[in-house]
């Protein structure tokens, strides 16, 4: 169906209104273009002041994006629970799209026989604290306190809406996780892609950035999702000092098995915060986060909490400290963070030997610019395996697909990298004599 068959209103809340319905109800599906501001403002006898006015708010609220040459479009991961399920692959495709970790190296659970946490209680289990302000300590980061999420994501909005109001701007990986760039368009942020290359955002593209006004920045030192870029000593130093008046935001969602040293890039401007994610290396299903960071985020974040859900499960907490204690799934982890490396070595090294430039330096994903993505992603499916287009990870980046690689087998990379090289160099194709 049409988008403007699907929208309607006389007001700008009212048109709002009814894209948010026709996204939720899967009438308007994510990516779906809709009509031009002239177009929609005949088709519902409206000003174009008025229609443009709704395309904001839902700008604002993250419904919609809008890029140069390419008009409005619904959002990729709209913030809307849609009643469209994802089309899944077809049978017996091999996924390598979904970014999962391989479950073959996620440590088993351990029984445990919790205690009922009563209200009133330290909403942090104090095994895990000392166990994350070591890890952080170690990895050069000063972590006095420990504040408890649900995941990265959740640590993510909850320091964003601690310290940054909606309409500031925030310099955010270009490419970068689509799942942050949701959240800050849901929270009413405004985006200022950054370029990164395989040290992470580059300086200069960071300092256009922070002269355009933006008020914070996100950077993942190392594992970045999806291009594997990963701060060194030399690059954390310059981002240091570049963002020594604003609000930044660190997420080490791969934690141990990124494969690389921690170097941070945070705490010049005394306002900032560190998420730590364990889903990749003790198991997503935990919904665990720590977090540390400047007092006044600390307490901001932890007032909110309080407010709401009060505290993440201790029953989480304590099996989550008894998976990170134990020695024998320490061993787990360090070997997950070599096979992951082997794998994501083993398909750059593949595409390499068809010319094929790819960025991979850590964590679980390869990177590979393409002329065509859609091209790209329709060859590799003819070939049964599922990869993710790039488009949803791209402000202003080129074109490219990203390859999962945490469950690659090391014989799958190099038939992987040929239907991958035919795709994008086919053969000439000659005249019959």
């Amino acid at each position: 169906m049409s988008a403007q068959f699907v929208i309607s209103g006389a007001s700008a809340e009212a048109i709002a209104a009814s894209v948010e319905r026709a996204v939720a109800a899967g009438a308007l599906a994510p990516g779906a273009r809709l009509p031009s501001v002239r177009t929609l403002a005949g088709e519902l006898d409206v000003s174009p002041t008025t229609v443009a006015s709704a395309l904001a708010e839902l700008r604002r609220r993250g419904v919609v994006v809008s890029r140069p040459r390419s008009g409005t479009r619904v959002a990729d991961r709209p913030p809307l629970s849609s009643s469209r399920a994802p089309a899944p692959a077809p049978a017996g495709t091999r996924d390598l799209a979904l970014g999962n970790p391989d479950p073959a190296l996620l440590p088993a659970l351990p029984s445990i026989s919790p205690s009922q946490r009563l209200y009133g209680e330290s909403p942090v289990d104090p095994e895990l604290a000392a166990l994350a302000r070591d890890a952080f300590v170690a990895d050069g980061v000063a972590a006095e306190r420990i504040v408890v999420v649900n995941g990265a994501l959740d640590g993510i909005e909850r320091v964003l809406a601690a310290q940054l109001s909606p309409g500031d701007l925030l310099a955010v990986e270009d490419p970068g996780w689509p799942g942050v760039l949701d959240l800050a368009r849901a929270l009413g942020l405004r985006l200022a892609p950054v370029a990164v290359d395989d040290h992470g955002m580059r300086p200069e593209a960071l300092a256009a950035a922070l002269h355009a006004g933006a008020r914070g920045a996100i950077i993942t030192p190392r594992g970045h999702n999806p291009s594997g870029a990963a701060l060194d000593a030399d690059r954390a130093a310059t981002l240091r000092a570049l963002l020594r008046d604003v609000f930044v935001v660190e997420d080490d969602h791969l934690g141990p098995v990124a494969g690389v040293p921690y170097h941070s890039a945070a705490g010049a401007s005394g306002r900032w915060a560190v998420v730590r994610s364990v889903s990749k290396w003790l198991g997503p299903d935990l919904r665990c986060a720590v977090l540390a960071g400047d007092e006044l985020t600390l307490a901001r974040v932890e007032g909110r909490l309080s407010l709401g859900p009060g505290w993440v499960s201790g029953i989480l907490q304590r099996l989550t400290a008894r998976l990170w204690a134990d020695e024998d799934v320490a061993a787990v982890v360090h070997q997950a963070a070599d096979v992951y490396t082997a794998r994501r070595a083993a398909l750059v090294d593949a595409l390499a030997a068809h010319g094929l430039a790819a960025h991979g330096r850590s964590g679980m994903n390869v990177w590979v610019p393409v002329p065509d993505e859609d091209a790209a992603v329709r060859a590799l499916l003819a070939h049964g395996v599922s990869v993710a287009a790039g488009a949803p990870f791209r402000l202003e980046a080129g074109p490219a697909i990203r390859v999962t690689t945490a469950t690659l087998r090391f014989d799958e990379a190099p038939a992987l990298a040929a239907a991958l090289a035919a795709a994008v160099h086919p053969p000439r194709r000659t005249r019959a004599a």
